[in-house]
Parts: C-alpha cells; sequence; structure tokens
C-alpha cells in the first residue's frame, strides 16, 4: 500500500427537497384545501477518524464527494425523507484544512472523532404551511435550501509515541526491523525510505508506537533532499530517538546538523525530549565505542546510548528510556485533565498500522 500524506478533495452536502404544493381531493370531503408537506433536509458531510488506517492513499482515486439529497414533500402533509449522511474516514491524526490551505477547521486526533465539515441544505416548505384565514388555498410552495460545498485539504500527521530522527544511512530503518515486525526497506545507499514507517516495539509488558520517517540532511529546511516535508509525522511523538551513524569520523557533526534543522523546522519540535544513539557499534571496537560516545556527549550534553540494530545491542535499554518519556507525558497529560473542568476526555490512541508485535 502506498503512503499519501496529503490530499485535495471536494464535498458536497445534500440539497434539501422541495416542499410539495398539493389539495385534498377527497370525494366525501366538502372542503379540501392545501396538503403539501416539506421537503426532507440534506444529508451532511461528516469526517470520522479512524484507527485502521494510516495514509490518505484513497483519496487519490476520489476527489468529490456528495451526501444524498432529501426527497420531495407529497401531498397529505407527508414530508420527504432526509437525505443519509455521507461518512468519510480518515486516519486519527488527520488535519482538516480550508481551501486557503492555512485555516485549520478540524484536528482528527481521537478514534471515532467526528467532525461535520458541510451541513446539508433544508426542506422547502409544503402549500400547506402557508395556509391563513385570508388565504385558504395557497399555491406557494418553496424550494430546498442549497447544500454546502467547499474545496478542503487533508493533511495527515501520524500519531506516533516514539519518532526516528537522523541522517540518511543512519539506520533508522535496520532499528524500526530490530524492535518490531514493519519491513521498511533497508539498503546501503541514501534515502531507502521515501516515506514514513510504523511499527509497534513491544518493552515488557507495553507497547510503544514508533514512527520512522525519511533522513535528514543539511539544508533540508531549504528544499535540500526530501526537505522537511515528513517532520510533520514526529511533531505528535512524545519523544524522539536520534540516531548517529558511529562509523562516521566525525559523529558530533551529523548530530549538530540535524539539530540545527529541527530548530529551522520548529522551535516546538526542537524542545522534544531526545534520546541519542550511537548505532553500528557493531563495527566499532571498544575504544572507538568509548571515543565516539564521548564525542558525541559532548555535542549533545547528554547520556549517549551505544546501540546496534544490525547486532540487537543495546535496543532494550533505549526502548525502556523511550518507554520513561511516553508515560510521563501521559501522566503529565491526565494531571492537565484533572485540573480542567470542562467535561472534554481524550479517548486513548491505539495502533495505527497492521504490523504486530513481538
Amino acid at each position: 500500500m502506498k503512503f499519501l500524506d496529503e490530499a485535495k478533495i471536494y464535498i458536497k452536502a445534500g440539497d434539501g427537497g422541495n416542499g410539495a404544493c398539493s389539495f385534498r381531493h377527497e370525494k366525501f370531503l366538502e372542503f379540501g384545501g392545501p396538503d403539501g408537506g416539506f421537503g426532507g433536509d440534506g444529508g451532511d458531510v461528516v469526517f470520522e477518524a479512524v484507527q485502521n488506517l494510516n495514509t490518505l492513499i484513497d483519496f487519490r482515486y476520489q476527489q468529490h464527494f456528495k451526501a444524498e439529497r432529501g426527497k420531495n414533500g407529497a401531498g397529505r402533509n407527508c414530508t420527504g425523507a432526509s437525505g443519509e449522511d455521507l461518512i468519510i474516514k480518515v486516519p486519527v491524526g488527520t488535519q482538516i484544512i480550508a481551501n486557503d490551505n492555512e485555516t485549520l477547521l478540524a484536528d482528527m486526533i481521537h478514534d471515532g472523532q467526528r467532525f461535520v465539515a458541510a451541513h446539508g441544505g433544508k426542506g422547502g416548505r409544503g402549500n400547506n404551511s402557508y395556509k391563513s384565514s385570508t388565504n385558504q388555498a395557497p399555491y406557494e410552495a418553496d424550494e430546498g435550501t442549497p447544500g454546502e460545498e467547499m474545496w478542503v485539504w487533508l493533511k495527515l500527521k501520524l500519531i506516533a509515541d516514539v519518532g526516528l530522527i537522523g541522517l540518511p544511512n543512519a539506520g533508522k530503518s535496520t532499528f524500526l526491523s530490530a524492535v518490531t515486525r514493519a519491513k521498511p526497506k533497508i539498503a546501503d545507499y541514501p534515502f531507502t525510505t521515501l516515506h514514513p514507517n510504523l511499527g509497534m516495539a513491544r518493552v515488557d509488558d507495553d507497547e510503544i508506537l514508533i514512527a520512522d520517517i525519511p533522513g535528514l540532511i543539511e539544508g533540508a529546511s531549504d528544499g535540500v533532499g526530501l526537505g522537511t516535508r515528513f517532520l510533520k509525522h514526529v511533531e505528535r511523538c512524545k519523544v524522539m530517538i536520534h540516531l548517529v551513524d558511529g562509523t562516521a569520523e566525525d559523529v558530533a557533526t551529523p548530530y549538530q546538523t540535524i539539530r540545527a534543522e529541527l530548530k529551522k523546522y520548529s522551535a516546538t519540535l526542537a524542545r522534544k525530549p531526545e534520546i541519542v544513539a550511537l548505532n553500528k557499534i557493531d563495527a566499532l571496537t571498544d575504544d572507538e565505542i568509548k571515543t565516539k560516545v564521548n564525542q558525541l556527549e559532548k555535542a549533545c550534553k547528554q547520556e549517549v546510548w551505544a546501540i546496534s540494530g544490525v547486532a540487537h545491542k543495546g535496543l532494550i535499554d533505549v526502548l525502556r528510556k523511550a518507554r520513561y518519556y511516553v508515560y510521563q507525558s501521559d501522566a503529565d497529560s491526565s494531571a492537565d485533565s484533572a485540573t480542567d473542568f470542562t467535561d472534554s476526555s481524550a479517548d486513548s490512541i491505539a495502533d495505527l498500522t497492521d504490523s504486530k508485535c513481538e
């Protein structure tokens, strides 16, 4: 299945049905009179967030969505049936943005969350509603009002607990395949990852969702390489794992390059908790590992974890550290909710991928 994180679609709610202009014609009824019913209301266009989707690829093949029109009214004061609402299912984490590509209409971050994007038209009045003491036989009936219509942008920001960042060939895909059952493309050349990958990792008795995004390079904020297009997929992550290629002669510069690009992209993203890991230690001697860990610690001013995705060394320690940040973030969110006097409550976010846990 291909990955698509942006789509532009046209939506139109159903028009209201027309009111009826009708008169009673019954054999033994001396005075008939108007009996035209109202038209039915048109259906709404409703977006619904669901867990079992993680791409907008369906909207590449269908860009126009129209809800059902309301039925016309009829005689004997029969009101027309309302049109059915059109439910458009989108992945959890989808943002619905107006045609100006700036105005945020809704952020679908909870499973089952719904948003009415376009309201259906109202049904027209039948001639019975125009009857009065001075107008006993009105011939007036209204047409239904048109439903709302618009173009909207759908932009997906994956919701994951942990985001993997680093230069191309830092070993992010290998790390993801080692700790989850995801099967990302792995090769010995840069930019093998062309779109984000998701995987669920089991950490002792817990599970955390990990997102691997294409590698960044210097100048990414200016559009070099794949640019920062995919950084939005780690904006919702609670912690980032920053992988640095241990086989590089200078391990401090790659780290600083990525940090610089993160700051240019978003100050909020740059402030997220970060776990720094020196990867590919299976290709280094003990002395080289110690030297490069010290070099990287001076650059990042925090503890550095020595790991190997290929040899499965040190991975569980990094995952446990990531789990700590994930659950700390959840605890902070719960504390904030406890002090909020509204009745709103957030639904739990489950896994967004078919990848099964080890």
